[in-house]
């Protein structure tokens, strides 16, 4: 299995290259984040071995047991939903989260990252889509959120997270990830303090090579670099 990571990791790699090329964009603007969530350990070496340094994680238990037993220059992401009571276990641990999605969950951070003294840096979250089940502030709502937070000590917003439809044409995902590049070029333009939008987190295994036509700079693919998930290991 692990000759299978190395394999898929080059395959990633020269999609994302292709892409890039097809949009006139340097590769170096695209950051590969190896999903490897439910994933052992060995998995994760593997895929390090094999250069890998960005990896993201969605549940806090598991996200702190590999960062204290994996090499240290290991930038973990926080993708999944991320509960309030949680984040005091994270804050000095990751070094970006994804899924920042309300005032309240911004204000945890921001009171944690001063207790430890840090600054964290955060994507919102905007469920572009609309859809019930994921989480994420509307596309209408962004703006307003993105202002809020900028306020908040300790925390400093760095962009835009989407998690599109699951579609069986990544095609169809093409139109979502386009309106999170408008929202963020809008946001840009508004040139609130503390608020650097560098970050378009946004493509996984089925449609990353769309989302960087669109303008992605984060590409979190799993199931693309580890194979299925494996529920029953850590």
């Amino acid at each position: 299995m692990n000759d299978g990571i190395r394999e898929n990791i080059e395959i990633v790699r020269r999609n994302i290259r292709n892409a890039c090329q097809k949009s006139g964009r340097d590769e170096e603007t695209v950051q590969l984040i190896a999903v490897s969530k439910t994933k052992p350990m060995e998995d994760l070496q593997k895929a390090y071995e094999c250069g890998c340094r960005d990896f993201g994680e969605n549940k806090v238990q598991e996200l702190v047991e590999k960062y204290e037993k994996l090499p240290k220059d290991i930038r973990w992401h926080m993708i999944g939903h991320l509960q309030r009571n949680k984040v005091k276990y994270i804050v000095d641990k990751v070094f970006l989260i994804h899924s920042v999605d309300s005032i309240r969950l911004a204000e945890e951070i921001s009171k944690e990252a001063l207790k430890k003294h840090v600054t964290v840096s955060v994507l919102v979250e905007v469920n572009v889509a609309n859809e019930e089940s994921k989480f994420g502030t509307t596309d209408q709502d962004a703006l307003h959120l993105v202002e809020e937070i900028a306020k908040l000590p300790g925390i400093c917003v760095k962009g835009l997270m989407t998690i599109a439809p699951y579609v069986e044409n990544a095609e169809e995902n093409r139109l979502y990830f386009a309106k999170l590049k408008q929202i963020y070029v809008d946001i840009i333009h508004k040139n609130i303090d503390n608020v650097f939008m560098e970050e378009l987190s946004m493509g996984m295994t089925g449609d990353y090579e769309i989302a960087i036509l669109e303008g992605a700079t984060y590409v979190r693919v799993g199931t693309g670099i580890f194979g299925e998930r494996q529920y029953n290991t850590v």
